[in-house]
């Protein structure tokens, strides 16, 4: 009875100071201003292995802006650690561009059909406040058109937008991981 005690103690614990860092985080230091994400556009699905651009447009009246936070999360395997792109000193205030995602794994061959992710972009400024958190769907289809055949609607139509940086992240296909079984727990 006592470690369910001292369990449930820890859970509450941590429950409180998620809350607690989460609403601090929210909120802008007193004096500056958060980022602000104010233009998006992605396609939301393609092949395994193909470039997916992600174009973001983003803003800081303070000009402070640090990086960019991507965070995927993917059924089946949970979310993966978050991604830094930081920014060069002339991104900082305002930028318009895209992120470049190079999809395919050297973790894995590849990834089953239809596989299903989630991207979720933010951007960090130096006192550390953080903007609007976007979110990106993507699904894994065989022979959808590749997303530089797609010409990305206003404000990003212009030609010739920046590169901002690459994500780095790799996937896992779920059912490959383990002791090299398919999948599972590894155990017979």
């Amino acid at each position: 009875m006592k470690i369910r005690e001292v369990f449930l103690l820890s859970f509450c614990f941590l429950v409180i100071s998620f809350f607690v860092a989460d609403k601090g985080r929210a909120q802008p230091k007193p004096g500056t201003h958060a980022p602000i994400i104010t233009h998006t556009f992605a396609v939301d699905k393609g092949n395994y292995g193909s470039i997916w651009r992600i174009y973001a447009e983003a803003e800081d009246p303070d000009g402070d802006m640090l990086k960019i936070a991507s965070v995927v999360e993917q059924p089946g395997y949970g979310t993966y650690p978050t991604d830094w792109i930081y920014l060069k000193p002339q991104y900082q205030k305002h930028f318009k561009g895209y992120l470049q995602w190079n999809t395919f794994s050297s973790k894995t061959s590849y990834i089953k059909e239809w596989t299903e992710i989630t991207l979720k972009v933010s951007v960090f400024d130096k006192a550390g406040n953080v903007s609007n958190e976007i979110i990106f769907p993507f699904i894994f289809e065989h022979g959808a058109k590749s997303s530089s055949v797609y010409r990305p609607p206003a404000p990003f139509d212009q030609g010739n937008l920046p590169r901002i940086g690459y994500i780095h992240i790799d996937l896992f296909e779920p059912t490959q991981m383990g002791d090299g079984d398919g999948g599972g727990s590894g155990q017979n």
